[in-house]
Parts: C-alpha cells; structure tokens; sequence
C-alpha cells in the first residue's frame, strides 16, 4: 500500500492508498514518506449516501476504515480531504464494486459489538450460604463421634458413605450422594471450605440458593457416577471437591452464555479459565481424585449451560421456587444418608 502527499495551496493533503503488491496500508496512513504513484484523473467519489442511509460527514478514521475494506476486496482507492469531510476516491470501473461492498460492510457491523447484557441483581443470601457450609463443617465433627443412629453404634460414616465404585455400581446410589458430605481429615475440609465456599457464594447470589445448590448437588453425583465407571471396583472416594469444580464448571459455563456475542473469537475464555482452575487446583497432592474433579468440572459446564439456557427463557427462580429446590436438595442428602445408615446393617 502506497501513500503520496502533494502541497496543495496550503489546504490538507490527499492521501493515497492502493492495492499494489507489497501493501503497506497501516505504516503508509502514519508516516510522513513521498511515494511515486499517480492518481488517475478521472476517479470518482464514493458518497456516503451510497454506503450509509444517513449522510454523515466523513472522518479521517472512518475513511481508513473504508479504505482498508476495499483493500482487502483488491480495490485501488485514495482519500482526500473534502467540503464535507474526508472522501474516498476509485477508478471508475470500481465504483460499482467500491459502493457494494462498502455498504455490505456497514449493514455486517451495524450495531457492533452488541451491548453487554444486562446485569441481574444478586441474591442477598450470603449468611444462608456460609450457614450451610458451616454445617456441613459440623457434620464432619459429627462424624468423629461415636453416636447410636437407627439403632447402629457405632456408625462408621466413612465406610458406609464413601463413593466405592463397585458398591455404586452394584446399586447402592446413595453413596453418589453421601460421599460429597464427608472428608478424611480436618485439612481436606477446609480446603473445600476455603476454595470453594468462595465459587459457591458467588454462584448462589447469582442463580438464588436453591437453583444453586441443586446443580451442585447434581454435578457433583453425576460427577462421581462417571468416575465409578472408569476406575476400579476397589476404588474409593470422599469429599465435596467433585461438587465444587463442578461450581467452577457451572460459572464458567454462565459467564460463556451470557457474553458468547460480546466476546467474539475470545468465546472459550470462561470455560478456558475455569479449566486453568482446576489445573491449578485440582491435580496437586497424592491423594487428590483428579477423575472425580474432572467429571464434576465436566458436568458442572454441561448443567451451566443448560440452567442458563432455562434462565434466559424462563427467568431466575423466584422465592418459593428457590425454597423448593433447596427442600428438594436437602429432601435427597438426609435420604441418602438416611439408606446409608439402614443398609449398613
């Protein structure tokens, strides 16, 4: 791409841009260099109002824009300055072509890129949130004592509890359900806690508590279900972290849905950070259950698109829909535990 400036009385100079082999377009609209090509006299203008239905004046911008369209379409232009703004100027057996594709351009990026979406009002359910958590801690306390349940003393909650893959798979679901509430020892939960707590507040202001937990509760199942059929039949498993990279799985998949037409090219973004996080997170220490984190974080992506999917039709649970999902969820933990408890003995 060439420019040429020419002293014309004091008035702004034209700047040319071609086509020609070699094209050096961006350096030749920057730079103060003299090139030897000559416009031919009889090129025409190229009016705004055969591009744009509104007649606007013509930028300097805008016109590099346009000439860096017809550029990329091997359309010789120049650009000078006019009346009324810059103005493009092409030979004329490219004026016809100049003005389509000049004008498919502008109807193409009309109205990009499109506005972000608008932001949903979080939930104010920050104390229920750390609540749940905090008994879950408590539970695991429990767990250390020797307590008479259902007439069994003492409960071995972790033997009865525990995500066995061939137990699981010779029928006994509950422990899909009943292994997400355990932890071998005080550090494995409080590193749930502290990793994910921070992914599930976020997650339950967003969608509402009971929406919320209901997928983690599902990710988290369907997570260590899909890690029972690829590990051995001996294998065994504790611990909330399938459900919280399924949290991370979740939000990523939200954040993806609700900015895929703002993003462009970059729409992976999300689900790429989710999975540097549980890179990160979820593959350090001898005992960590990488299938397990990978199957939560899998399943979390897939039920975060669907819930958003719902939501975007549908809209967020109200208040007794959320209190209803949250009954349901905890309805299906005490069950569980509750078949547990009553087929240990």
């Amino acid at each position: 791409m060439e420019r040429q400036e020419e002293e014309t009385g004091g008035g702004a100079s034209p700047l040319l841009v071609t086509t020609r082999e070699g094209s050096d377009i961006l350096p030749g609209m920057t730079e103060d260099q003299d090139h030897s090509v000559e416009p031919r006299d009889d090129w025409r203008i190229v009016p705004v109002w055969r591009v744009e239905e509104r007649g606007r004046k013509l930028s300097l911008r805008q016109a590099r824009v346009w000439a860096l369209v017809l550029e990329s379409r091997y359309i010789e232009c120049r650009l000078e300055p006019g009346p009324r703004g810059w103005q493009v100027w092409v030979a004329p057996e490219n004026y016809d072509a100049a003005c389509r594709e000049l004008h498919l351009y502008v109807e193409e990026n009309r109205n990009w890129p499109p506005f972000l979406p608008p932001m949903h009002p979080v939930k104010e359910n920050t104390l229920p949130t750390l609540s749940i958590l905090i008994l879950l801690a408590t539970f695991h306390n429990l767990t250390s004592l020797d307590l008479r349940i259902l007439g069994h003393y003492p409960v071995d909650w972790l033997d009865i509890g525990n995500a066995h893959a061939g137990l699981i798979l010779k029928g006994e679901w509950w422990r899909l359900v009943t292994a997400l509430t355990l932890h071998a020892d005080a550090l494995h939960l409080i590193s749930n806690l502290a990793i994910g707590g921070v992914f599930i507040i976020y997650l339950c202001r967003d969608l509402g508590s009971g929406l919320a937990w209901t997928l983690l509760l599902a990710s988290g199942v369907l997570g260590n279900l899909a890690n029972a059929y690829v590990q051995l039949p001996s294998h065994t498993s504790v611990g909330a972290s399938t459900a919280v990279f399924g949290a991370v799985g979740i939000l990523g998949a939200l954040t993806m849905m609700r900015y895929r037409h703002h993003l462009r090219r970059r729409w992976p973004l999300p689900i790429a950070a989710a999975l540097s996080l549980l890179v990160l997170l979820g593959t350090e220490g001898e005992r960590t259950d990488l299938g397990a984190h990978l199957f939560g974080f899998i399943f979390g992506c897939l039920l975060g698109f669907v819930a958003e999917l719902l939501v975007g039709y549908l809209g967020r649970p109200g208040r007794l829909a959320n209190a209803l999902l949250a009954l349901a969820t905890a309805s299906v933990v005490l069950y569980a535990w509750w078949l547990a408890i009553v087929q240990s003995g």
